[in-house]
Formats: structure tokens, sequence, C-alpha cells
């Protein structure tokens, strides 16, 4: 079977990630149809993400004023099982990104809840110790001010421990969206396996049930459960590939629950 195209190729960098251990029921439905919950040691996450896109190129084509730009996650992990091999993946339930066209462009290919805010990032001094920038954050414009999340990474970078959260949350290497007619689409993500700096501090702050809603906004109030800093990498996301399709009975039902 012939892979699928490659759709988009860039560097994803300084990847701060803050994660939140959720009940399952909070996320069961928003499950893409044909996946269920990923967990690791029972504990069910949710995670805002927030990291820079260089280099950005669409179908092998660079695009002028859309080559660089932040980006901020939430997202959530799933898992399917193809012919014995067990595709571990993400879902994403927001997208932040400071250009309407990467926006568009990432919601008519694969229906990515993508949306289109000012953005901006910061980078403090790099430090001796650790290798990476003293502060790395991600900031986002709203109505009531800027949201951001920051961590500040301490210590050298790491290899991901065999089995460690560290290795779990990074190591998903599928997208799988939930479309308008209750199917779902997968994508493949290719890209070596990072390292990650422990973080001394992190902060996610701002309007958040506007991005995200109060449900959502609430499991994010409190203190992360785990914090650290990836460095990145060169990364490929492949075309999409439309899995299934409600029938028209079952969208019904589903849309009446």
């Amino acid at each position: 079977m012939a892979e699928p195209r490659r759709f988009l190729t860039a560097e994803w960098r300084y990847l701060a990630m803050l994660n939140y251990r959720v009940a399952p029921a909070l996320l069961l439905p928003h499950v893409p149809v044909g996946t269920v919950l990923d967990s690791w040691e029972g504990a069910t996450f949710l995670s805002v993400v927030g990291f820079l896109f260089r280099d950005t190129r669409l179908l092998g084509v660079p695009v002028p004023f859309h080559r660089h730009f932040e980006e901020v996650n939430l997202r959530f992990y799933v898992r399917r099982e193809v012919d014995g091999e067990v595709r571990r993946g993400v879902t994403f339930l927001r997208e932040l990104v400071p250009r309407r066209a990467i926006a568009a462009v990432a919601r008519l290919a694969y229906a990515e809840p993508y949306v289109a805010l000012p953005m901006r990032h910061r980078y403090g001094p790099r430090d001796a110790a650790s290798g990476a920038p003293s502060v790395v954050e991600y900031a986002w414009r709203q109505a009531r001010g800027w949201g951001r999340v920051s961590v500040e990474p301490v210590g050298p970078a790491q290899a991901l421990r065999a089995g460690s959260e560290e290795e779990f949350i990074t190591e998903h290497y599928w997208g799988y969206t939930r479309q308008r007619d209750g199917g779902t689409v997968e994508y493949r993500v290719a890209h070596p396996r990072w390292r990650a700096w422990p973080v001394r501090a992190a902060t996610l702050e701002g309007d958040l049930p506007t991005p995200y809603g109060a449900g959502l906004a609430g499991a994010l109030a409190g203190e992360p459960d785990s914090a650290f800093l990836a460095d990145g990498s060169p990364v490929t996301v492949f075309a999409p590939t439309r899995l299934h399709a409600l029938a028209p009975r079952a969208r019904g039902r589903a849309g009446a629950m």
C-alpha cells in the first residue's frame, strides 16, 4: 500500500508541555470513532503544549510570511489497533495559531479545531547548566488580555526513559480528528525521539474558558500534575486518510445525546 504523501514539513522547537490528570468521563465525548482513550499507568491526561514552528512548508513549498509561527494546543491521547499494531495518537481539542491562513488550511485539510489569534513567544537567556533558554513562553491575545503558557527548564536535557510519563506524552505518532459527519481521519506524524528538560516552574494563565470551554478550563485551573520542555526536531505530517463515517441514523442518535 502506498504511503500517504507528505503534506507538511517543519521544525517543532522548544515544546512546553503541561500535563493534567483528568477523569476519563471528561474526554470520552471527544474520542474519535475508531479509537479509544489511551492512558499511562491508569492515568488519563489532558495536555497544553506550546511550541514554535520553523521553516514550515506545505507540499514542499514554503509559504511567504507563514514559515515561522507559534502554536498552543490542547490535546489528549488515544490509540487504535490495526492488524496487531497499536497506533498511539493525539486528538486536539483546540489549536491556537497567529495566522488565519494557517487555521483555514488546517480546518480544510484535516477539520482540525484551529483558531487564529495574535500570538508571541519569549525565550529567556540561555542557561549554561541546562543548555536551554532560562524561560520558554508562548502567549496569545484575547479580549480580556494575554494568556500564556511558560516553563523554566533546569538541568541538562535527558533522553526519554522507556516507560516514563515523558515518553508516553511525546511518543504519539498519529493524529485522529473527528469530522463534522461523525467520521474520523487518521494521519501520521514522523520525527525522531526528543530529549526533555525537567522544569522548576510551569505556568498556564489567562481567560481559559474562552478558547477551551468551561468544562475543560476547569480541569486546567490548578497546577499541572507534570511539566517538562522537549527540545523538538524536524517533523513530517502526512496527508490524512478517512477511517469511519456514521450512518445517518447513528448521526441522528449521536446528535440527540
